[in-house]
């Protein structure tokens, strides 16, 4: 799966490539992953939706053939340094969440993986925030009354990476002769500029974002407020009307008219964005901490070694 996901990173981009988790057991409510596969690389010319699963069915036919469970529990995908958090990512899980109850998604990050670090996650939607998607209503009212938070959307799921006795055996024999690889020399850099670099490019990316989506909020509470004063100009207005009839001994005209455009409801924007983009940042602010605390370490450590 790292292989693969390196691959398309380099090649496709990190929005290329998802696959499909296979042959799966669930015991005490843990979900054990025994086999990864990979999905056709989609091509220009190709109708993707079809070919992807034609070829997804074919391949389960064939582990079906050969004696393999073929369950599908979810897919992985390649990311850029956290940018997963999408629209798109959360309408994949819908639709593996109509026939698959324990839906997951591993998130794979190459570039963070080149620095030291394993950036697996593992991830699923909160039950909660799945029966609002459901229903398409993301207004605040809503909101506040199911009390969800923008840190309701996604629930990070503990990994346990293992290998087999063979499998161990096996990296055992691939490890290189010499002590040192240039993973260790990589270690020793202190520069951290590139990365800082492109997680505060990306944050500010999604601070725009935020403003843009706030923008569209205030545009909509301007409009509500001027709707609501029309109402409140006419409704003066039919009531003065209704106590001029009363006196001529008429019958009073309804205070509501719902031909009146000034009384059609103002849709007010979803507020997914908004939630998804504020993920993001918090993403991104958590990698800029963790890698400046690292930094402090390694700039500590080499004014020690200097004193001495």
């Amino acid at each position: 799966m790292w292989l693969h996901l390196s691959e398309l990173f380099r090649w496709k981009g990190w929005e290329g490539g998802r696959l499909m988790f296979k042959r799966v057991i669930s015991v005490f409510s843990v979900l054990m992953i025994f086999l990864a596969l990979t999905c056709k690389i989609r091509e220009e010319d190709e109708e993707i939706e079809a070919d992807g699963a034609n070829y997804q069915l074919e391949m389960m036919r064939c582990l079906r053939e050969v004696n393999v469970d073929n369950n599908t529990v979810g897919w992985y995908q390649s990311t850029l340094l956290g940018s997963f958090q999408t629209v798109e990512l959360i309408e994949t899980f819908m639709n593996y969440q109509e026939n698959i109850r324990r839906c997951v998604c591993i998130v794979y990050d190459p570039s963070r993986s080149n620095q030291g670090v394993l950036a697996l996650k593992a991830l699923k939607l909160t039950d909660s925030f799945m029966n609002l998607y459901r229903n398409n209503n993301f207004t605040g009212e809503k909101l506040r009354e199911k009390k969800l938070s923008w840190v309701d959307v996604f629930e990070e799921i503990p990994i346990k990476v293992s290998n087999s006795a063979l499998i161990s055996a096996f990296m055992t024999e691939l490890e290189p002769d010499s002590p040192v690889t240039q993973c260790d020399y990589d270690r020793l850099k202190l520069s951290t500029a590139p990365y800082m670099e492109r997680n505060l490019e990306f944050l500010i990316e999604c601070m725009e974002d935020l403003n843009s989506e706030q923008n569209k909020f205030q545009y909509y509470y301007r409009n509500l407020s001027r709707q609501q004063a029309q109402q409140q100009a006419w409704l003066q207005k039919r009531r003065t009307e209704n106590m001029a009839r009363k006196a001529a001994g008429e019958e009073p005209l309804p205070e509501e008219d719902p031909s009146n455009p000034i009384f059609k409801p103002i849709p007010e924007p979803s507020r997914l964005d908004s939630y998804l983009i504020t993920n993001q940042i918090a993403n991104y602010c958590n990698q800029i901490n963790g890698v400046a605390g690292q930094s402090f370490n390694k700039l500590y450590l080499m004014k020690a070694l200097h004193d001495n």
